[in-house]
């Protein structure tokens, strides 16, 4: 079986998709259909960032709301933002 392709809204090429939508919602369909497996890691990543430099809780409604925003605008809007204070880890 062969893997499912999709055309990466985030990296507008032609890649592998995910196996499933990562949730059950609007959302989560829309980035079945258009966000290829590693643009999902690289937002992952992003996410983690997002998590640390505004410290947001995953369990509030509030920041949950917060992230979904910045997943929505990472994937099909202006790239998500990235804190100001932000300052990317020295390897």
């Amino acid at each position: 079986m062969s893997e499912r392709m999709v055309f990466c809204a985030k990296l507008q090429q032609q890649l592998p998709g995910l196996a499933e939508p990562p949730f059950d919602s609007e959302l989560g369909q829309r980035i079945y259909e258009h966000v290829s497996q590693q643009a999902w890691q690289q937002w992952g990543e992003h996410c983690k960032m997002l998590l640390n430099e505004y410290r947001l809780n995953p369990a509030r409604k509030q920041d949950q709301e917060v992230i979904v925003h910045q997943m929505e605008q990472y994937f099909f809007g202006e790239g998500g933002e990235t804190p100001k204070e932000y300052v990317p880890p020295a390897h």
